[in-house]
């Protein structure tokens, strides 16, 4: 991963929470709201929130004396979350790096991060951190990409790009979203941790987009791949999303498109 891979700023927290949100996140965010809520958790920290979508979700499915402390390295992407989140909200906002957190060993009975892990430079440091901070028998709870091929909206902007900027093509989709799908690279990492009883779920979504164009804004304009386009070609941020769009109208169709989506759920009990 580049070190450009983790700065979410600008105009990208708006265009990542009006466009990626609903294409790829909301399903997965209701899912694990729902697992975290199972659990019944007092005590609830979640990491790598970005623009706050399982924040959101999961908030009213706690109980009313449950605490729930909200971080993320990237302090636009927080202030975004928290301007959405409304008021009378029981989130507690914090900044905090995921390998290095600011909290007391045993505070919290569940961690969780939505597709998160993918951006730790240091992702063993980031499980010491969250077994650290969990009481014991307490879980942490979190999701991550599956490959990109299994992912086909990225997979479809990623080639488009590459036709474009063949010399250089932006891989941010690959490598970092996607670069982190290995199931028993995982179990060693979290066993390395020191966790245990470590389950992993593989979960197909449809992504659903109202036209083609949606999901070519939505990569190309609404994550970090922004920042690759425009590094190759300042001027060319607009052309290749449009030649995006027409790659996912080709294959999907040019009115409502829908394609597979794919990510592993992990369950580790500190």
């Amino acid at each position: 991963m580049l070190e450009t891979d983790k700065v979410f700023a600008g105009s990208i927290p708006e265009n990542y929470d009006r466009h990626m949100v609903p294409l790829i996140f909301e399903p997965y965010a209701a899912d694990l709201a729902q697992r975290a809520a199972s659990f019944s958790p007092g005590a609830v920290l979640e990491t790598a929130a970005g623009t706050g979508v399982v924040t959101r979700a999961l908030a009213p499915k706690l109980s009313p004396d449950a605490s729930y402390v909200v971080t993320d390295l990237n302090q636009p992407m927080l202030d975004y979350a928290a301007s959405r989140q409304g008021p009378g909200s029981r989130v507690t906002w914090r900044q905090a790096d995921a390998l290095a957190l600011p909290f007391e060993d045993a505070a919290f009975d569940l961690v969780c991060c939505q597709f998160g892990a993918m951006f730790f430079p240091d992702r063993s440091a980031a499980y010491r951190e969250a077994k650290r901070v969990l009481r014991p028998g307490g879980r942490f709870l979190f999701s991550v990409w599956d490959r990109i091929e299994e992912n086909i909206f990225a997979y479809d902007v990623t080639n488009a790009l590459a036709r474009i900027f063949p010399n250089d093509p932006p891989r941010f989709l690959a490598r970092t979203p996607h670069g982190y799908h290995d199931k028993d690279l995982i179990r060693r990492d979290l066993a390395g941790a020191g966790f245990s009883q470590v389950t992993i779920e593989t979960r197909a979504e449809q992504s659903r987009a109202s036209s083609p164009r949606l999901p070519a804004v939505a990569y190309c304009q609404g994550t970090l791949l922004r920042n690759e386009i425009e590094a190759r070609d300042a001027g060319k941020l607009e052309a290749a999303t449009d030649y995006a769009a027409s790659v996912i109208a080709d294959r999907h169709g040019s009115s409502e498109v829908a394609a597979k989506i794919q990510a592993h759920v992990i369950v580790a009990v500190a």
